[in-house]
């Protein structure tokens, strides 16, 4: 199991230790961070985080057996107004519990705190179309594909397309009420 605690400057060289390369940033933090990851990026990216009103909340992932983090994950952009928020910055860092469900298991945490805590309506998050193993488990979550942005990014000399997918209050209640 997993828990999520709110990210600090504690955490910003483990962060710094899993970005290695441009492509990796550009699908963990998308067009907001530039390679290499500093840590004055991350100093920027926890302003005005984490308080009561925030428009975005910033979590490390802790394993509950260990008490290391082992990952990272965001929920952004949230509008009070409209009860909706989008998921960001998903990265399971620690390469020895990749493919163990981790995933799964911290977006669960990141959609009880939106639903249940924050009583949000819906939840967004974009994906690149070629992340099959990301894109399986937020479909396994309760998301559903919205549609395609083709071509949505250039990397280099390449385009990538980016996956929208969501999740509404709900779907999110039907999946654990079962």
């Amino acid at each position: 199991m997993v828990k999520l605690r709110f990210f600090e400057r504690s955490d910003f060289k483990q962060l710094l230790n899993w970005i290695e390369t441009p492509n990796f940033l550009l699908q963990w933090g998308g067009p907001n961070f530039s390679f290499p990851l500093t840590e004055q990026q991350l100093e920027d990216y926890l302003k005005g985080a984490n308080t009561d009103n925030s428009r975005v909340m910033i979590y490390s992932v802790i394993d509950n057996e260990t008490g290391d983090v082992i990952g990272h994950i965001s929920l952004g952009n949230i509008d009070r107004k409209n009860m909706s928020a989008r998921v960001g910055k998903v990265l399971v860092g620690d390469e020895n519990v990749r493919g163990k469900g981790i995933g799964e298991r911290l977006m669960k945490e990141i959609l009880k705190i939106a639903f249940d805590e924050l009583k949000l309506h819906r939840v967004s998050l974009g994906v690149f179309d070629f992340n099959a193993p990301a894109i399986s488990c937020y479909e396994n979550a309760g998301f559903i594909k919205e549609g395609l942005h083709r071509d949505s990014r250039k990397i280099g000399d390449e385009y990538w397309s980016l996956w929208e997918m969501s999740i509404l209050e709900n779907e999110w209640k039907e999946i654990n009420e079962g």
